[in-house]
């Protein structure tokens, strides 16, 4: 198997779709990831590519962190998904490593995520609540999750974090 992790071009987009539409059995997430792309929503999106074919695909989109009259922006990893058939072959994990560190090498600070408790603390994620930041919406805290890219970014910030309009239809 001859995995590539590269950004997406402009002919990935139905593959882009279709690994979404699979990986979640619905195209919530895939209509998600057109609107974003439609509204220039992206910070990053990675594919990952086995021979000739998309098996997988993560996204990242600014994030609004607010504490009163205060604002600062963040990351928002999501969605991000891999075939089902290609799934537990360590292609997420090589995903998340590739855009974490490209984002770092960018200049981004902090990547928020709401996702599995177990999985995401491999990547440097930990809940955000002690941290003073919550998520618009209750959810529970193990779930959601941030990494500092930049050691430190989150002194003195706190805040609610708000995501891109586009997720409200998820």
């Amino acid at each position: 198997m001859s995995l590539i992790i590269r950004p997406e071009a402009p002919a990935d987009i139905p593959a882009v779709f279709h690994v979404n539409q699979r990986a979640f059995g619905r195209d919530n997430e895939a209509r998600l990831v057109n609107k974003l792309r439609d509204e220039n929503a992206i910070v990053l999106s990675l594919v990952a590519q086995v021979d000739e074919t998309i098996v997988g695909h993560i996204l990242f989109s600014p994030v609004t962190i607010r504490d009163g009259e205060t604002e600062w922006q963040a990351l928002g990893l999501g969605p991000m998904a891999i075939l089902p058939e290609f799934q537990k072959q360590g292609i997420g994990s090589k995903l998340i490593r590739a855009a974490l560190a490209e984002l770092k090498a960018l200049g981004h600070d902090v990547v928020i995520v709401l996702g599995h408790a177990e999985y995401y603390p491999r990547f440097g994620f930990q809940p955000a609540q002690p941290f003073g930041i919550r998520w618009e919406i209750d959810v529970p805290a193990e779930v959601f999750r941030l990494a500092e890219l930049t050691p430190g970014a989150l002194r003195g910030r706190r805040g609610i974090a708000r995501y891109h309009p586009a997720f409200a239809d998820v």
